[in-house]
Formats: structure tokens, sequence, C-alpha cells
């Protein structure tokens, strides 16, 4: 791996992590017919809308029946949805204390704990889950893991079982790519990036990954795939950061340029490495 590729990896992995949260949805528990309405407004809160609004919902209904593991669950999963890791790693460990997680809890768990870096949870939490459960999410939690050993193999066969059990796999394709990108395999992540986009064109993580991997390829050029401006915009700005990291002044300012230019509201980092360059040049 080039250390250029590794300084990008961490942030690539945050985003492919990110995307796989909202793509990968396991099954639900299922409730009693007493909460059916409960379980109506959970499913709804969990499913879209702003993850803090949920939040405040699981809060006060966790407040007023503390024994309900259905809050508790939905606490911990719109903390998770939030990125609020170490939060929601708490409510997931305080079910398993009180006998109240169910297969699919703890592979949320090993999720959360895969984002924390805490490996040996991750690991320990796997363990737990029984064969039955066999969903894209599991495999993926697998493949982090085995990517984290550098188990690369085990990881490719990983990612492999869990587009399988999808048809819609480009969170999974994503997160491939991050892998393959970490390992210095620059085309082959080109290759899965590109593939993800093709089950989902408005997948911005993979736009920007697939980007990243041209560029540290030297093609600096924005990928064909549709884009917004605020997009262009942000992925012009990390080509940029690449370009520079590579000693191409010219072309980092040529496309810092464009960011501004793109997207001027958003891209005020932009603005100032534009500065500093031509201060550069002038002096």
């Amino acid at each position: 791996m080039t250390p250029l590729a590794g300084r990008f990896l961490a942030a690539g992995l945050i985003l492919a992590l990110a995307a796989c949260e909202g793509a990968v949805a396991d099954k639900k528990d299922p409730l009693g017919s007493s909460v059916i309405d409960a379980a109506q407004i959970n499913d709804l809160l969990l499913a879209a809308g702003d993850p803090n609004e949920s939040i405040a919902y699981f809060e006060q209904a966790l407040a007023q029946e503390p024994n309900r593991a259905d809050f508790r669950r939905g606490l911990a999963q719109s903390m998770a949805r939030a990125k609020r890791y170490p939060e929601a790693g708490r409510l997931y460990e305080e079910m398993i204390a009180l006998k109240q997680d169910e297969p699919a809890d703890k592979l949320d768990f090993a999720m959360v704990s895969a984002h924390l870096q805490k490996w040996d949870e991750v690991e320990r939490q796997l363990t737990t889950i029984p064969p039955g459960l066999n969903t894209p999410r599991r495999h993926m939690v697998e493949a982090l893991l085995e990517d984290h050993r550098q188990n690369w193999a085990a990881a490719d066969a990983a990612y492999a079982r869990a587009e399988s059990l999808t048809t819609n796999p480009a969170s999974v394709l994503n997160n491939w790519g991050v892998s393959q990108m970490s390992r210095g395999d620059l085309p082959r992540a080109q290759t899965t990036f590109e593939r993800a986009l093709t089950y989902n064109s408005r997948l911005f993580s993979a736009k920007n990954n697939l980007a990243i991997s041209r560029g540290l390829q030297g093609n600096f050029q924005l990928p064909v795939v549709p884009m917004s401006e605020k997009e262009k915009a942000i992925i012009m700005n990390n080509l940029g950061l690449i370009a520079l990291r590579k000693g191409e002044k010219n072309i980092a300012k040529g496309l810092f340029a464009a960011a501004v230019e793109t997207h001027p509201q958003h891209y005020a980092a932009a603005a100032d490495r534009l500065a500093a360059l031509e201060a550069v040049v002038e002096n």
C-alpha cells in the first residue's frame, strides 16, 4: 500500500461504513400484538427522518417504560444512525446485561464496535450469532474484521457472500472497493466503485471513492457519473488535495479554483488553499 493511499483509507472507510449503515437492513424483532401501535411508530422513526428526532422519542419512551426492550433497541439504533457510536455501544451492553438482546442486536453491536475500532468486541459478538442469521450485514461485519486483520482472501470471501445476498449491493461494493484501495490495488478498487455506482448512481461515497482511486493513479478528471454541483465541488477539492500531495501544484490550483467556482458557499477551504498556492507562485 502506498503512503498516500493510506492517508485516505480512514476517511474512505468511514464513508463506506456510513453508507453501509443505511443500506443493509436486518429483520426487525417481532413485537407482541399489545404494542403494535408503538411498533409502527418505532419502525417509522427508524426508517426515515432526522435520527435526532427518533433519539428524543426513544429517550422519552424509555424513561417512561425502562423495561421495554423495543425502546432500548430503538434508542441504540437511533444513536448509531446519528453516529453517536459510544452511546449506542453502551445501550447494546445494557441490552445484553438485561438479557433483552436478540441475534440481530448482537450484529448491530458488532457493527457499532467496528466503528469504534473495538475489534475484540466485534469478534466476540460475531461468535455469539447463530448461523441462521445469514444476512448481508453479517458478512459485511465479518469482512470488516478480516480487513482489520489484513486477511484479504477471507475479506474478499465475506464481501462476495454479502454481495450475493442482496439485490442492491452498492454499499457492499463500496466497502469492498475501500478494502482494495487500502491494499494498494487501485485499478481493482476503481472497477469495484464503478460497479457500485451501476446499482446506485446516487451513492456519494462511491463517487468520491472512485475519484480518489483515480486520482491516486494520476487521473484527476472527474468520473463520468451523475453529480450535483455540491458533489462536484467536494470531489474536485479532494482531487486537488491528492494532486497537491503528489507535487502537482498547477493541477491542484486548477482543481481548487474549479471547486470554488462550482459551489463557492461550501468551499472556503478550497479558496484558502488556492490563495496559498497563488501566493507561492507570486513570491
